[in-house]
């Protein structure tokens, strides 16, 4: 018989620079990419929690990692979250925090 044609895609996107501002000490334009990566971790927050309640609007287009990633959260798809946490505690907070907003992703459900 026929076969069904399977397409997938898979997004890599590496978040590393999303530590606290202060507590990383960043200048000049390595501060400005930490803003820039930490502006969009707060929109991707901001439509996982639209897509948790079901809402009619999403804001995808709010930041460029959004938007790339539309399909991706929006359709039938798979979606995980693979985070780095350090074992020192005195990176307890940016650990706890990056659970968090992977358990934030993993309570997604989308139509897959």
């Amino acid at each position: 018989g026929k076969g069904v044609n399977r397409y997938g895609k898979l997004h890599v996107v590496d978040l590393a620079g999303s530590e606290r501002i202060n507590k990383s000490g960043a200048q000049g334009s390595l501060l400005k990419e930490a803003q820039h990566i930490n502006k969009s971790l707060s929109t991707l927050s901001n439509v996982i929690e639209k897509l948790q309640t079901k809402q009619s609007h999403i804001p995808y287009r709010e930041s460029k990692l959004t938007n790339l990633l539309q399909n991706s959260l929006g359709g039938d798809s798979k979606t995980a979250a693979i985070i780095c946490c350090s074992p020192l505690s005195v990176h307890f907070n940016e650990s706890l925090c990056s659970l968090r907003f992977a358990e934030k992703v993993n309570r997604v459900e989308l139509k897959a």
